[in-house]
């Protein structure tokens, strides 16, 4: 008698493509059961983790997605994809200051993905709709207060009922207190807001019903709700243009010559660290090299057991230094502070550190067409990956490399190298990126046909991620 069909083999990698599918149709829902499931047979996956918060992140449910990205970058700080994420659910939440920290992370660490630099773009666009041009933001028409709607919706999962007419006028009590606070927190959104409370009063116009469901009012009121979400927001979250005042106190106290506790050190220090990234992120790469340089000054000159991680975060230092220089184009600079980072990771066996210093100097390397010294480097990471994904990257960027130098023999070992890491790891935006330096060296080594087949997997990848300016240039 014949065995009975065991049924269709369950493995981690079918489960992340279903899920992936699933996902592109709208399943939402079936999508998280897959990468769920995908998750118990291999608990804590990066990859795994940013499809999932992907997911959770279409669903409107931005708490779950911000922790799956936080995650993934748990033990590996330089996750790009981990990175990206964060920032986009950030992005979503309103937290458009932290965002764009976690959009120039990502393109510091990858150049070459467009995608950080529109991160970027759309950060910087969204502070100054809020804080640096607010004309922009003015709601006189349908299509803004539209606009203020869909970032009213966004929010769902956190917004409160939304107030019956008994309770409108007592919550407007309750929370304008004090309308020059609240003018000061708004700024010309102030005039917004008051626009459409006027509005309230005009009852016919709030019963006429719209063409897309639903009536006025519940436009009108979820503007006003969106517009109280961002004043609460920048008044308890204290964002970094309004907390000056607390930030020089801290540092007088750091500064001075009693007794510094540890918890009030690390807090300062974890604000000037913060402070540096956004002066860098905002543009400000002069200000963000002078402010760590200052920082960097201090902290040398304390013991150990005043600072927390000294060795660490004096290594972090000379980091963030290099960064702000390579921004300005000193690149001889900024390699002789990665150099420096580098030591201090050697000296203190951080291995983390180490990876982030070797990483930053095969950039500068590559960056200057240095690209044999850039592959040197770089040759040093892999012993030390701590992942399948980082392992694809690594070997795709070294792969560049050689094909840059002409040597298309090696790049297409690299390649698929590269290939073969990102198939371990079920991921398909690095299976994309192998596939295209596998082909491009192919036809560098005249082997058309092989080439021609390698395009058109990278483009059925392209459609997968999906990545329509990766998709035009395969085309092309």
């Amino acid at each position: 008698m014949a065995d009975p069909d065991p049924g269709p083999i369950v493995t981690f990698g079918s489960l992340i493509t279903e899920g992936t599918t699933l996902s592109r149709r709208g399943q939402h829902h079936k999508a998280l059961g897959c990468f769920n499931n995908a998750l118990k047979l291999r608990a804590g996956d990066k990859q795994c983790l940013i499809t999932r918060s992907k997911c959770f992140l279409k669903l409107g449910d931005t708490e779950n997605s911000l922790k799956d990205a936080e995650a993934s970058l748990q033990k590996d700080k330089a996750f790009t994809e981990g990175l990206y994420q964060k920032a986009e659910t950030l992005y979503t939440m309103g937290d458009f200051e932290f965002a764009l920290v976690f959009y120039h992370r990502g393109r510091r660490l990858r150049p070459d993905q467009n995608k950080f630099q529109l991160g970027i773009n759309k950060a910087e666009e969204a502070i100054m709709n809020c804080i640096g041009n607010p004309a922009s933001v003015k709601l006189e028409n349908k299509e803004e207060l539209g606009f203020v709607s869909r970032q009213a919706e966004s929010r769902n999962q956190k917004l409160q009922t939304k107030p019956t007419k008994d309770q409108k006028g007592t919550k407007k009590k309750q929370r304008v207190k004090n309308p020059k606070t609240e003018r000061e927190l708004l700024g010309q959104l102030y005039d917004d807001k008051t626009f459409l409370q006027k509005l309230l009063k005009d009852e016919d116009l709030m019963q006429t019903n719209m063409r897309q469901g639903g009536k006025v009012e519940d436009l009108v009121l979820d503007g006003i709700s969106y517009l109280n979400q961002r004043r609460d927001f920048w008044q308890q979250q204290k964002p970094i243009y309004a907390r000056l005042y607390e930030r020089r106190l801290l540092q007088q106290r750091w500064m001075g010559d009693g007794r510094r506790k540890p918890a009030e050190v690390a807090r300062a220090i974890a604000k000037d660290m913060e402070d540096i990234e956004l002066m860098l992120a905002r543009g400000s790469a002069e200000e963000s090299c002078r402010k760590a340089e200052r920082v960097l000054k201090k902290i040398q000159g304390w013991a150990e057991d005043e600072v927390p991680n000294k060795s660490e975060l004096i290594g972090k230092l000379h980091s963030c230094i290099g960064n702000a220089q390579a921004e300005m184009g000193q690149m001889e600079a900024a390699l002789r502070s990665y150099r420096r980072d580098l030591d201090c990771a050697r000296r203190n066996a951080l291995p983390d550190s180490e990876s982030r210093a070797l990483d930053n100097i095969g950039r500068v390397y590559a960056r200057t067409s240095r690209f044999q010294q850039a592959i040197n480097t770089w040759e040093k990471r892999i012993p030390i990956a701590k992942s399948n994904l980082e392992k694809a990257c690594l070997f795709h960027d070294i792969g560049r490399c050689y094909l840059e130098l002409g040597e298309a023999e090696t790049a297409l070992d690299c390649g698929e190298k590269s290939l073969e890491s990102a198939d371990e790891e079920g991921d398909v935006e690095w299976q994309l990126h192998a596939t295209v330096l596998v082909a491009q060296a192919q036809v560098t080594l005249k082997d058309y046909r092989s080439a021609i087949l390698n395009f058109e997997s990278a483009l059925q990848k392209a459609k997968l991620v999906p990545d329509q300016a990766a998709q035009n240039t395969i085309l092309a």
